[in-house]
């Protein structure tokens, strides 16, 4: 219980730039697009909060102020700017990098921990009680559980008004909601509008109606990221991980769809992701890098309440939330590594949609996972294209094939002995991981790195300097690319994509 009395600075905050009200402000003059989801900022004048970026004009610096997160600036009385719509950033960086309690903690809520099993059910899974768990995210946050939840409610609900058809009493209970006047209560205080009128007022492209989703086209989504976005790598692999049945990546390199099925806590989900193109789509373009933008991506639901933990899934899994600026400028100031940045500016390491399902792959293989797949894999009720199962569950492979290496993993994560869950703790997930027969250190670091979200892992067997520090995953990623030149796009490429890439905020479908 250390890190609740004596609570230790973060090596995030170490690197933040922005250490200050005044070059917060700065942030804000200069619309700093780095800092959207780093901090907030609200205008005493008129009520409003914003991301750093926002176009509107700059208010005094005697009216503005700042928060930490979207949950304090409306705690704090103010409502979402219409303009720069500050909840649908990306998240904070931060969050991936810290392993203490608070970070845990915010990956958990992410997920709708809160909405599922309340602030007593997020304290249990992080060992402290619901009143240490509150008092340390006010204190560091500016807001408690329940309204960090409730700002991700109302993001959630103001995504399927303006990009689905179903009622807004349905609405209110998909989002999380305990009763529609807390839903409605919740939309007038951060929208400052009605649910009908949030409706309404849906985002158009110049000349095109908005898109609204049907229970059998799915949820449109715009999958937002900050800085430049190299997708092509991890559209490669996973492509080249794809197992049949849960996943499959279609259409040619640079324009490519990624597919699969997800399980989730109260039904199941298929998700499709696009590869962003570059300006010129009658040509090949490059699997390029864009200086800030989104990623288009489809969800279809079996029950809307799953909608922010598929979402959240699908952000960890292509590391949505990572801040660019702040990988590349370390790694790039080590001569080891400055000419692979150079070349390949925003470059990702991808994390898991199913943490379990990723350490099962780790262990066996592609090709075994694909047996697994169909011999122990629940159908679909209505299979898509080539999708057609989930993954099993641990539970079910655990009581299937408890023999071997394969068992003794199932077996830990079904009773609970090893958790890989947003919340979980890393080193102590390694330690059990450890304990497993058949976990060699490339397995493990696959696992820390992908299933558990680490932006630290070293390479496997390989002595680095410490200057790569916080962010030894992304030079991973670094050094299998320059060992792959097959998979390597040319920088000419790489700049004609950045130099068209666009990031207009007026969107068909909301960005999550």
């Amino acid at each position: 219980m250390s890190d609740f009395r004596q609570p230790r600075a973060p090596a995030w905050r170490k690197l933040d730039p922005v250490t200050d009200e005044t070059s917060r402000y700065e942030a804000v003059r200069s619309r700093d697009g780095r800092f959207d989801g780093v901090f907030f900022f609200a205008v005493e004048t008129t009520g409003i909060y914003c991301r750093p970026s926002c176009p509107a004009v700059t208010p005094r610096r005697r009216n503005v102020r700042f928060f930490p997160t979207a949950a304090a600036a409306q705690s704090a009385g103010f409502r979402a700017c219409r303009r720069c719509r500050p909840d649908a950033v990306p998240g904070s960086p931060e969050w991936n990098v810290r392993a203490d309690v608070v970070g845990r903690a915010m990956r958990l809520i992410a997920d709708g921990v809160v909405d599922r099993e309340g602030v007593a059910g997020l304290a249990a899974r992080l060992g402290y009680s619901p009143r240490q768990v509150q008092r340390q995210l006010t204190a560091e946050l500016g807001a408690g559980p329940v309204a960090l939840a409730r700002a991700q409610r109302a993001h959630t609900a103001r995504v399927l008004l303006q990009t689905t058809g179903l009622p807004i009493t349905e609405i209110a209970f998909a989002a999380g909601f305990a009763s529609v006047r807390q839903f409605n209560d919740t939309i007038r205080a951060v929208y400052a509008a009605t649910p009908s009128e949030l409706r309404a007022a849906a985002p158009r492209s110049p000349g095109r109606t908005t898109r609204r989703a049907t229970p059998g086209a799915g949820v449109p989504l715009r999958l937002a990221h900050r800085g430049p976005y190299r997708a092509g790598p991890v559209f490669d692999l996973l492509e080249r991980e794809a197992v049949p049945g849960v996943e499959e990546v279609s259409g040619e390199r640079g324009a490519r769809t990624y597919r699969r099925t997800l399980r989730l806590p109260c039904g199941t989900g298929i998700a499709a992701v696009e590869e962003p193109r570059g300006a010129d789509r009658n040509r090949r373009a490059p699997s390029g890098s864009r200086p800030g933008g989104w990623l288009e991506a489809r969800i279809h639901l079996t029950d809307p309440r799953d909608l922010t933990t598929a979402v959240q899934r699908l952000r960890r899994l292509f590391d949505l939330d990572a801040d660019p600026y702040a990988v590349d400028e370390r790694l790039g100031a080590d001569p080891d590594l400055a000419p692979l940045v150079a070349a390949r500016p925003g470059v990702r390491s991808p994390g898991a949609a199913d943490p379990e399902e990723l350490a099962v792959r780790a262990l066996v293989g592609r090709e075994e996972a694909a047996r697994l797949v169909q011999r122990y894999g629940k159908a679909l009720d209505a299979p898509c294209g080539g999708l057609t199962h989930l993954f099993p569950e641990s539970a079910v492979l655990a009581g299937a094939e408890p023999d071997g290496p394969l068992g003794a993993l199932t077996a830990a994560l079904a009773d609970g002995a090893l958790r890989l869950d947003p919340g979980a703790d890393r080193d102590a997930a390694v330690a059990a991981l450890r304990a497993l027969p058949g976990m060699d250190g490339p397995t493990i670091a696959e696992i820390r790195m992908r299933a558990l979200g680490d932006p630290d892992v070293p390479p496997p067997g390989r002595d680095v300097p410490d200057r790569w520090r916080p962010w030894r995953s992304y030079a991973f990623r670094h050094l299998r690319a320059a060992a792959e030149p097959a998979a390597t796009e040319s920088a000419a490429a790489d700049r004609t994509a950045i130099e068209h890439a666009t990031t207009d905020p007026a969107t068909t479908a909301p960005e999550h």
